[in-house]
């Protein structure tokens, strides 16, 4: 019998692995087994255990595309205060106006000590309120301003600080609102705060998910609520809008996409039949505009638009005692030129926005991508010249312009470059300040000062998207210059102009004296 000798033991790993490899029957890693293995690798990766100023952009981001995938879902939602159906058009100016303002200053600093995340919370909060539309749009930049104000002094944001800053957030938001109504945003926006707050923990992912399985659970009994909803059988649309950046938030710090099947609602009636609850008779007109001014004289304005309309909304930022701070005021009132007033005894109002409920404006045409696109604002004068320009692709203005309208035509473009042909001396300075104000947005205006619908119409010919948008600027200013035009119009008597006497057709004062 041969002596017993000790043998190693066999790797049976490097058995097992040879035998797999030998074996055609043997599992082995295929493309899809990688595809998910990769997945998972990268979703470990981007989960965030605290929430800096690379997250606040990419939520704002997301948070921005939600609601535009949403944005016609959330406006057939809108009955409530008033069913004008454009609450998701609101909320997604709002936030582009958000993100803008996040882009413009992508390379600026902290300063005063303020945290990176703080630093980016504010610039959101302040892109927000300047840009805010309609009732759900400046409460939202309210919250954000919560947000903001909440978060900026915390070194580092985890669950803990998330959860007591929805909580000051969704203070700030009802506090805003003169006369708070329950199975709205600001219901939605509480019970996140009450979930979040509920979880007890500082993990950042916990918390965000609790909040935003709060709102969703609070927005399912908005219709409970509010009667109104629950006659058009909707949920309420600002809270809907909520939801899809609580979603956002918690895609951002969990690395995984939410998908949330919309909320089931039965047939809606259509928005100038469905009912309105505000409390008091209904208005004709919303009256929005920036303000400038001190907090106390806010507070009497507040008060006194309080006894002009309803849903007031009145947010701002936190000015320095004795200094004015910027605010957006919101009213639906019957009185304009009194809602106005108050503004002007306050302080100093612009951008005056004005829309009757009774009129039913066209729809919007989608945002395009931030940064993507080019666009042209034309002035034009009549419904035929209108039509000519929007087939040139041209977003068209009505003549006379306000500053604020012309802006407003500037930002729904949804352009980061955008063209300006005013075509009227007196409407190229009303250009001119558009300039400088679009710049807050993010927004790059440019204007060719033409004169005349020809010279326009020469512009838009040679407009060419391969060019640099500077250089495209140029191109179309020569072509506007070299264009020779002249205007026909009747005269009220008889004149000699350079090219003789007229006794019923005279020059228009534009024309420089190039008469047909």
């Amino acid at each position: 019998m041969p002596p017993h000798t000790s043998q190693p033991a066999p790797d049976r790993t490097a058995a097992t692995g040879r035998n797999r490899l030998a074996d055609p029957g043997a599992h082995r890693l295929g493309d899809d087994d990688v595809r998910r293995l990769s997945v998972s690798a990268s979703r470990l990766s981007a989960v965030l255990e605290t929430l800096d100023a690379v997250a606040v952009r990419r939520w704002c981001a997301t948070g921005l595309a939600a609601l535009r995938r949403h944005q016609g879902e959330i406006d057939d939602l809108n009955v409530y205060p008033v069913p004008d159906g454009d609450t998701g058009t609101n909320l997604v100016l709002t936030l582009t106006s958000a993100q803008q303002a996040l882009g413009l200053d992508l390379d600026t600093s902290p300063e005063g000590g303020t945290t990176a995340h703080g630093h980016a919370l504010r610039l959101m909060a302040r892109g927000a309120l300047l840009g805010a539309r309609g009732n759900s749009g400046v409460i939202l930049s309210q919250i954000l301003r919560g947000l903001a104000d909440a978060l900026a002094p915390v070194p580092v944001i985890r669950g803990g600080a998330l959860a007591e800053t929805l909580r000051v957030a969704s203070a700030a938001a009802r506090a805003a609102v003169a006369h708070p109504v329950e199975g709205t945003l600001l219901s939605v926006v509480a019970a996140a705060a009450g979930g979040a707050s509920g979880t007890a923990s500082d993990d950042l992912q916990a918390v965000a998910r609790a909040a935003a399985d709060a709102a969703t659970r609070a927005l399912a009994r908005t219709p409970e609520q509010l009667p109104a909803l629950a006659r058009a059988g909707v949920v309420d649309a600002g809270g809907r809008g909520l939801c899809l950046l609580l979603d956002a938030l918690v895609e951002v710090v969990t690395g995984e996409p939410q998908a949330r099947p919309a909320p089931e609602s039965r047939p809606v009636r259509p928005p100038a039949t469905a009912a309105r609850e505000t409390g008091s008779d209904a208005y004709a007109y919303e009256v929005q505009f920036l303000l400038d001014a001190e907090p106390a004289a806010v507070a009497r304005m507040r008060s006194a638009l309080d006894a002009l309309g309803d849903s007031l909304v009145v947010v701002g930022d936190d000015p320095p005692p004795g200094q004015p701070g910027t605010w957006n005021v919101h009213v639906h009132v019957n009185d304009v030129g009194a809602a106005i007033e108050a503004g002007v005894a306050a302080g100093r109002p612009y951008r005056i926005s004005v829309t009757r409920f009774a009129d039913q404006p066209a729809p919007a045409p989608p945002p395009a991508p931030d940064g993507a696109a080019r666009a042209a604002v034309v002035v034009a004068p009549g419904a035929g010249i209108t039509e000519i320009f929007s087939r040139e692709g041209a977003t068209v203005v009505p003549a006379n312009p306000s500053i604020g309208e012309l802006l407003d035509a500037v930002r729904a473009t949804g352009a980061a470059r955008v063209v300006v042909l005013p075509n009227d001396p007196a409407t190229a300075s009303v250009a001119g300040e558009v300039v400088r104000q679009a710049h807050p947005f993010g927004v790059k205006v440019s204007v060719v000062p033409t004169r005349s619908p020809v010279q326009a119409l020469a512009a838009l010919a040679v407009r060419d998207a391969k060019r640099s948008f500077e250089d495209d600027v140029i191109a179309m200013a020569e072509a506007a210059g070299a264009c020779r035009y002249a205007e026909v119009c009747h005269a009220r008597r008889e004149a000699l102009t350079v090219a003789g006497p007229a006794a019923r057709v005279t020059c228009s004062p534009w024309s420089r004296g190039r008469c047909t």
